[in-house]
């Protein structure tokens, strides 16, 4: 045993001599002393270094983007873009959906519905039927409650605490009030046909066209979810996506519409589906 470990000892260090020759002239030009555990040394080496030297050129430069399995990288920041841009598109639509309700709202005259359990639709077949709920009459007292109290006053409320001014859009005798009961959700200000009607406060356009019935409307969208309303206007300078500054004119006033009954300026105020009292916020 120990002369078989003698004789590979020696094979791993029996010196050998690697000479490079000129084939013409067999000039020696090179000559190294060489063994066998050199050799292996130094192809362990190679080895060492080529797998390293592939694993830099894979990490850390664009040549991974040809092994298969990696993606390009160009490719993932192309997706990352896309992934943001829809994020906010979807964010966006889903403003301008709430956008669109309140200003549905505000032309109807309606004011924020009460959320109601006591139906629900179910779909059954190809049909939709009214399903009911059933509600505990504690649940539906509380509900009648807190409807009766706050409907309309909530908002004003919370406006009065912060000290809401607002620029008057006309000065004028106010003609008919803001009216729960009647739902007349605004205040009626007579002025003469004409008169240069004005933005209450810094804002953005969101709605400058004609209806039927109220003739040229103009709707602001401004801070605090706060959206202000124009009707019956003889004309409008502002367009839809318009910014606006506290008064600044953005129509003037007339008689157009079916429901008007001579010059004036219907003026609403809403926040958030609830009509505002103009007369809590503005002295006419």
């Amino acid at each position: 045993m120990i002369g078989k470990k003698k004789k590979i000892k020696q094979k791993l260090l029996s010196k050998y001599r690697l000479v490079i020759l000129n084939d013409d002239t067999f000039e020696e030009k090179i000559s190294f002393n060489l063994t066998r555990l050199n050799v292996f040394v130094l192809m362990g080496f190679s080895v060492i270094a080529l797998i390293a030297l592939t694993t830099v050129l894979i990490a850390f430069t664009p040549l991974r983007e040809y092994i298969p399995g990696y993606s390009s990288t160009k490719l993932k920041n192309k997706a990352h873009l896309l992934v943001n841009k829809t994020d906010s598109l979807e964010r966006a639509l889903l403003i301008n959906k709430k956008q669109l309700n309140s200003i549905r709202m505000v032309l109807a005259g309606n004011v924020f519905p009460v959320d109601s359990v006591q139906e629900t639709k179910k779909k059954v077949g190809k049909d939709e039927v009214f399903v009911s709920v059933p509600v505990s009459a504690a649940d539906s007292l509380l509900r009648k409650e807190v409807a009766r109290e706050d409907k309309y006053n909530l908002q004003e409320n919370d406006y009065k605490k912060e000290n809401f001014v607002l620029f008057p859009p006309v000065k004028g005798n106010i003609s008919e009030g803001f009216n729960q009961e009647k739902k007349h959700f605004a205040v009626d200000i007579v002025v003469a046909e004409g008169t240069a009607v004005k933005s209450v406060a810094d804002g953005r356009v969101i709605f400058a066209e004609w209806t039927a019935e109220t003739g040229y409307v103009v709707i602001i969208e401004h801070a605090n979810h706060l959206l202000s309303v124009y009707k019956h206007n003889s004309s409008i300078n502002k367009s839809q996506g318009d910014y606006v500054k506290s008064g600044e004119v953005i129509s003037f006033s007339g008689t157009t519409g079916e429901l008007t009954t001579g010059p004036h300026l219907h003026f609403e105020l809403w926040s958030e589906g609830y009509a505002l009292n103009p007369i809590n916020f503005i002295a006419f």
